[in-house]
């Protein structure tokens, strides 16, 4: 089997598939309120298409894990199939997706028949009046259900994304770490990246992974002393806490700025309309759609997939003074 190699050694066996740039919220880091202008239907992956590029990467690349990220990625009406068609893969990925849970108590049990084995869920505060002013929509209580319907359903471990605004939710690390301990659930701090709509990310406003930690000082985290191999997050354990599973508690942050993991990452990129991404930062793309579209053979797709990858950049790059953010905002790039 061929692998997903570049120059400095590292082989992706993680791969994000965006479903859809299409959200029903309105994040303020991610897009304005009045949304985007969003991908024409045609211009988006079919789902056999889909289907067929997890199976490249599965069967002939070495991919072990996929997640399905969006936009939105429940707001997809062939989401079901798409998971489980990659589920009927061998060997078998491991399936997750990233989602701001708003659907997610009834999509919960039908994603797991299909083969889900766990959701990533964004929640930014616990104060619904927070909430509406951070998304400019009434639907905090439609995550919360979400999240009650994963665990319902055996998602676990439910994991928690958290992005720190300064002067917004900053004060709420805490409360929230708090909320994830008592439910079971597993939270995960995020540095806000320069993956904005409206490109305004200021390194200076962003909450750093040091100020994050040192909020939670009273709880005592200990060093997790599991090694996080090629994973995004930092890993410490909560003194006095158990998951779901009856585990130790844990809490994770992920600096992808001021601590960057570039050197172990093992992640490519897929984007809803059938771009490879070797990087979340990267300002090229390789089109796996046209040769789809045109007749490829899984080889030649493959190949071209090797290609795509082999130009990875060592890192990312954001402090380098000639560092320019993406064109294409998060939503439309999947996490």
């Amino acid at each position: 089997m061929s692998v997903l190699a570049d120059r400095f050694g590292r082989v992706a066996r993680d791969l994000r598939v965006s479903l859809t740039d299409r959200c029903n919220l309105r994040c303020t880091y991610c897009m304005p309120e009045e949304g985007l202008a969003w991908m024409p239907r045609e211009q988006q992956l079919t789902d056999a298409e889909v289907g067929r590029l997890i199976r490249i990467a599965v069967e002939q690349l070495g991919v072990t894990q996929v997640r399905f990220t969006g936009g939105e990625p429940v707001i997809r009406r062939g989401l079901t199939g798409i998971i489980a068609a990659a589920a009927a893969l061998k060997p078998r990925p491991k399936l997750s997706i990233t989602t701001n849970g708003i659907g997610l108590d009834r999509l919960a049990a039908p994603l797991r028949d299909a083969g889900l084995n766990r959701v990533n869920v964004s929640l930014d505060t616990l104060s619904p009046a927070r909430f509406q002013q951070l998304t400019y929509r009434d639907r905090h209580a439609d995550v919360l259900k979400g999240l009650a319907g994963a665990a319902r359903a055996g998602l676990t471990p439910v994991k928690i994304n958290t992005v720190l605004m300064r002067g917004v939710n900053d004060d709420e690390a805490p409360e929230l770490l708090r909320f994830a301990l008592d439910h079971g659930y597993e939270l995960r701090f995020i540095e806000q990246m320069p993956l904005d709509a409206q490109h305004q990310w200021d390194r200076h406003q962003m909450v750093t992974a040091e100020a994050i930690l040192a909020s939670l000082e009273p709880f005592g985290l200990v060093a997790d002393s599991v090694s996080r191999g090629t994973a995004p997050a930092e890993t410490w354990l909560v003194p006095g806490y158990v998951d779901a599973a009856g585990n130790p508690a844990r809490v994770g942050v992920i600096g992808s700025v001021t601590r960057p993991f570039c050197g172990d990452c093992d992640r490519t990129r897929l984007t809803a309309d059938g771009q490879v991404r070797n990087c979340l930062f990267a300002t090229e793309e390789s089109d796996l759609r046209g040769l789809l579209r045109s007749g490829g053979s899984d080889a030649a797709i493959a190949k071209a997939w090797q290609v795509a990858m082999w130009g990875k950049r060592a890192g990312h790059g954001i402090d380098d003074p000639s560092f320019l953010q993406p064109a294409r905002p998060m939503s439309a790039i999947g996490g």
